[in-house]
């Protein structure tokens, strides 16, 4: 009696993701995905009717949505490795002996200290979405969305043509202006990601044990 051969699966089989395109994350139903990277408010410092104002303006935003999104935490442990380097230059171009002697001793402090306490660097993120098959199933659609009921022009197998995705990224784009109005008013910034930063996020996660540099707030609005 002879048995099949099961075929393994490569690893991309069990990513969901089927491209990234403008920033926007393609999977491979069809559906998009935006990342919006948010700061953080930290309440305790803040006097009780600052805090609750602050939780109602975030109560009154998950209210008004008519969507979900997902709120994601990144945590990872801080990589201190481009600052020792910035550390190690300066203890090579520093002529003053004494000077030396402090920059040596301080790169033992930070390394001993960071080993010890085991210090985090968390990034916060909001994951906006729009699935045009979701919205086709649902009923009562007329006038505008009515051209997103599936039909011979729709995605086959992931596959999103030019013109859909334009289509679709539009009403993604207003659910990311809703987020973003929302956020704002409870005293948090946001920074939609681009492309580049998509895929270094989506590669920090499924490669967990490799250090990279941080994602930065470089262009989170003021």
């Amino acid at each position: 009696m002879t048995s099949t051969p099961v075929k393994a699966k490569q690893a991309q089989d069990f990513v969901p993701i089927k491209e990234v395109r403008d920033g926007i994350v393609i999977l491979k139903d069809g559906s998009l995905r935006a990342l919006l990277m948010v700061s953080s408010i930290n309440l305790a410092l803040k006097s009780q009717e600052e805090q609750e104002a602050v939780i109602g303006q975030f109560q009154n935003f998950l209210n008004s949505l008519e969507f979900t999104v997902q709120f994601f935490v990144e945590s990872r442990q801080l990589d201190i490795r481009p600052y020792i380097a910035i550390l190690e230059e300066r203890y090579a171009a520093e002529l003053d002996d004494l000077m030396k002697i402090q920059i040596r001793e301080y790169i033992t402090f930070i390394k001993d200290f960071t080993q010890r306490s085991n210090i985090m660097s968390k990034n916060f993120f909001v994951v906006v979405p729009y699935d045009p098959a979701l919205i086709a199933r649902s009923g009562g659609l007329s006038g505008a969305l009515s051209t997103l009921i599936p039909n011979k022009e729709m995605t086959t197998g992931g596959v999103v043509s030019d013109t859909q995705f334009e289509q679709y990224r539009s009403q993604l784009e207003e659910r990311i202006s809703v987020v973003e109005q929302g956020l704002v008013r409870t005293g948090v910034r946001t920074a939609t990601l681009g492309t580049e930063e998509v895929i270094e996020l989506f590669y920090k996660l499924f490669n967990p044990g490799e250090l990279e540099k941080p994602l930065q707030l470089t262009r989170m609005a003021q």
